[in-house]
């Protein structure tokens, strides 16, 4: 099934976020942005926090959490 097809609902999945990269546990087409609340595709997310496991919709909003939390946790 893909977005395309009729009936499709998005779902939102769970991940692990690493240094450069992430791991799925539960699929699904977006994650949250830990700022905003807006999904992100998983085909767009490029920003997170490792430390604190959060998404991060686009850099103003990655910089936004850094000003706002610093560093990790």
């Amino acid at each position: 099934m893909n977005i395309f097809d009729k009936g499709f609902s998005p779902t939102e999945a769970v991940i692990r976020y690493m240094d450069g990269d992430y791991v799925v546990l539960k699929p699904g087409s977006f994650v949250r942005c830990a700022i905003t609340g807006k999904p992100i595709p998983l085909d767009e997310l490029f920003y997170w926090n490792v430390d604190r496991q959060e998404a991060y919709l686009d850099a103003v909003t990655a910089n936004t959490a850094f000003e706002r939390f610093g560093l990790g946790a």
